[in-house]
């Protein structure tokens, strides 16, 4: 459990009424749990309402897929809800807003997707929430009409927050018909044992109002229908770090052991299973010699790799860091930006920082004060060890123009 969740977790208490640790020991990829508007902080308007979702269709000029729009199971075309964007826009797949309407009054589901980058209260939620769980969030959002049903049952290959906005939906649960799906292993491969699970009786049926959220580990078969009023909801999507993410760092890191890149002989029937068993056999040896010496920081590595490319940090504006850049002081009250993933690189005659796309050259001298400001706490130039005055202000406009830090 992420440090932030240990101490309170703001983000994910907005999603579950009892302790984080005991959502993490009890329900975390294992367990469904609802909980009722009356146990939370307070309704999801602020993070979207129905004025937002017209902004976003109207004026905000969305771009397939960006938004998707489905009818009773199926998926409609792009061309049924957009066009054109006219003069100065020509990329034929911008949001039409009037083919939208014309979409949702015949009852179809408008979702908006990855509303973590496009809409601003929940770029900050979705940032807030990453931080916290320590795994990939996305966000999308659900408009249904009334009595209409947009998907049929499925499951997600990623855990779900589902927050209810606005309207009423009905949520129909079962059990998984395969435990923790991978990427590749969607329903669409398993339609026949979806639909016979969703045939049996079910393990939720419960109707989300205003205010209620419900969380399903990835895996669990659902159904959902709006009631008698049209139905907004957020689905807070959440992209786990499995043990196959450590199974396949291992196996890259597999090649750099000669006894596994050994060639197989030549002039036998590999495909024979007696010929091959001798082989398989010490392949199996040397892959257990290699795990015994797999190194957890090597692997740590790989793994802030994944999240550094799957994970967006908080956005921050190239001109305000300018102007923090040039009216920076000793005195700048300054923060690690949050969300932001960097790798420490530090030897006997060299520091840097790895992030995404780039590596960033620092002094030597700078190891305390780096380590210092990657801690997370709110600081200030003067605040940072082992630097004279010039040597801090030099450190912090690098890290500003860089991306790391954010002015407070």
């Amino acid at each position: 459990m992420s440090s932030a969740v240990a101490a309170g977790g703001a983000a994910l208490r907005r999603c579950i009424a009892c302790a984080p640790a005991v959502f993490a020991a009890e329900h975390w990829g294992r367990n469904p749990l609802l909980t009722r508007a009356a146990e939370l902080s307070g309704p999801f308007t602020d993070l979207l309402d129905a004025a937002a979702v017209d902004e976003l269709v109207s004026a905000r000029g969305l771009r397939t897929p960006f938004l998707r729009m489905a009818k009773d199971g199926t998926v409609l075309p792009g061309s049924a809800f957009t066009r054109g964007g006219g003069a100065g826009a020509a990329i034929g797949d911008q949001a039409a807003d009037d083919r939208v309407l014309a979409a949702i009054d015949d009852g179809a589901t408008l979702v908006l997707q990855a509303l973590h980058r496009t809409w601003p209260p929940l770029v900050d939620f979705g940032t807030r929430l990453a931080a916290e769980l320590g795994h990939p969030v996305q966000i999308n959002a659900y408009i249904t009409p009334p009595q209409n049903t947009g998907f049929a049952p499925h499951y997600d290959v990623h855990d779900v927050f589902v927050l209810q906005v606005s309207g009423g939906k009905r949520w129909v649960i079962h059990e998984p018909v395969i435990v923790d799906p991978l990427a590749d292993q969607p329903w669409e491969k398993r339609r026949p044992a979806v639909a016979a699970r969703a045939a049996e009786p079910p393990l939720i049926d419960t109707v989300l109002a205003p205010g209620d959220a419900l969380y399903l580990p990835r895996g669990t078969v659902h159904a959902a229908a709006a009631t008698g009023q049209t139905s907004i909801h957020l689905t807070v999507g959440i992209h786990p770090v499995t043990r196959y993410h450590l199974v396949r760092q291992l196996l890259e890191g597999a090649q750099h052991d000669p006894a596994l890149r050994a060639s197989l002989p030549i002039a036998s029937d590999l495909a024979d299973p007696a010929v091959l068993a001798p082989h398989l056999a010490d392949t199996v040896a040397a892959l257990h010699a290699y795990l015994d010496r797999a190194d957890a920081g090597e692997l740590a590595a790989g793994i802030g790799r994944l999240l550094m490319r799957q994970t967006r940090p908080e956005p921050l504006g190239p001109l305000a860091q300018l102007a923090a850049v040039e009216t920076l002081t000793a005195t700048t009250s300054l923060r690690l930006r949050t969300g932001v993933r960097v790798q420490l690189v530090a030897g006997a005659d060299e520091l840097a920082l790895r992030l995404l796309d780039r590596t960033i050259e620092l002094a030597a001298t700078d190891d305390r004060a780096v380590k210092t400001l990657l801690a997370g706490a709110p600081f200030v130039p003067a605040d940072l060890p082992g630097l004279d005055a010039e040597g801090q202000l030099a450190l912090a406009r690098q890290l500003l123009r860089a991306g790391v830090i954010v002015p407070v």
